[in-house]
C-alpha cells in the first residue's frame, strides 16, 4: 500500500512540476514572415537578437567571419519557385542564410543544410547553393533588433533586406512571374470565360506585352449587354495606350454609366478624370 502511495505521489509531483515550468521571454525572439512575390510564395524564419548597448559589426559580429545571420537556429528562407540572384539561378526549396559581414559589403550565402544550430562545425562547400555579394548602406538611425524584410516588391522581384545597428544590406531576387503567368494564360485560353479574357488582358497591359492582343481579349470580355464597368475601364486604358483616344473615350463613357448605375464612386471619378484628360 505504501509503495502504491509513493508511486502516486511521484506521478503527481512530476505532473505538478511539468505544469509549473517557468515561462520567460527569449532574449532573441523568433519571427516568421510570408510574402507572395508575383506568383511565388516566399517564407522566412529567423531570430532577432538586440543591440543592448553593444557595438555589433566589427565587435559582437566580427568582420570577415561567417555569421549565422541572427541567433539560435538557422535563419531559413524558402522559395516556392526557382529564383535568380545576380544572374545565378537558385532552385526552389529551403536554405539557411549565412553572411560574412565586412566594412563595405557582405557576402550572402544560401546553404542547403538548414538543420544546423548556427554556423556548421564543419563547413561543406558543396552545400553552398549560391553565394553573392551585397553592398552596405549606412542608415541615419540605429535599429535595436536585428530585422529582415522583403522590400521593393514588384510583380517580378523583391529585395531581401537585413537591418541591424545602422547597417542595411539588400539582396535582390527575381521570380519567374511572366513564365508562370504566360503558361497559365495559354492553358486557360483553350476555353476561356469573360473574366479569363479580362485577367489575361490586364496582365498583358500592366506588363507592357502585346497590347493589340490585350485589346482583342478585352473586346471578347466586354461583348454582350452586361459588360462590367471595371472590364470596360481596362479596355479604355488599353485603347488610350494604343493611341485610340476616341475609342477610349467612348468606352470610358460606357464604364462611367455602368459605374454610376452600380454606385461605385471610385470608378465614376476615374472615368471622369480619364475622359477629361483624353479630351484635351
Amino acid at each position: 500500500m505504501l509503495k502504491k502511495l509513493s508511486i502516486i505521489f511521484v506521478l503527481v509531483a512530476t505532473v505538478a512540476t511539468a505544469n509549473a515550468q517557468i515561462k520567460t521571454p527569449q532574449p532573441s525572439p523568433a519571427a516568421k514572415m510570408e510574402q507572395v512575390v508575383g506568383l511565388t510564395d516566399v517564407s522566412l524564419e529567423y531570430s532577432r537578437p538586440a543591440m543592448r548597448g553593444r557595438t555589433i559589426f566589427g565587435d559582437l559580429v566580427p568582420y570577415g567571419k561567417t555569421w549565422r545571420t541572427g541567433a539560435n537556429a538557422n535563419t531559413k528562407i524558402t522559395f516556392g519557385n526557382n529564383v535568380v540572384i545576380n544572374g545565378k539561378e537558385l532552385k526552389k526549396g529551403s536554405y539557411a542564410i549565412y553572411t560574412v559581414p565586412n566594412k563595405k559589403s557582405w557576402d550572402v550565402i544560401f546553404y542547403k543544410d538548414t538543420k544546423n544550430w548556427g554556423v556548421p562545425q564543419k563547413w561543406d562547400e558543396s552545400k553552398v547553393a549560391l553565394k553573392t555579394t551585397a553592398q552596405i548602406e549606412e542608415m541615419p538611425m540605429k535599429i535595436e533588433s536585428f530585422t529582415m524584410t522583403f522590400d521593393d516588391l514588384t510583380a517580378n522581384s523583391a529585395v531581401l533586406g537585413m537591418l541591424w545597428e545602422n547597417v542595411y544590406v539588400g539582396v535582390k531576387f527575381e521570380v519567374p512571374t511572366d513564365k508562370i503567368a504566360s503558361k497559365s494564360i495559354k492553358n486557360v485560353m483553350a476555353g476561356p470565360s469573360g473574366n479569363d479574357y479580362f485577367q489575361a488582358a490586364t496582365y498583358y497591359h500592366t506588363s507592357g506585352k502585346d497590347l493589340q492582343k490585350a485589346l482583342k481579349w478585352m473586346e471578347k470580355a466586354t461583348a454582350g449587354k452586361d459588360a462590367k464597368f471595371w472590364h470596360l475601364r481596362r479596355m479604355s486604358l488599353i485603347q488610350a495606350d494604343l493611341g485610340d483616344k476616341k475609342g477610349a473615350i467612348a468606352t470610358a463613357k460606357k464604364s462611367l454609366a455602368a459605374a454610376e448605375k452600380a454606385g461605385n464612386a471610385d470608378y465614376v471619378k476615374m472615368n471622369k478624370d480619364s475622359i477629361a484628360e483624353w479630351t484635351k
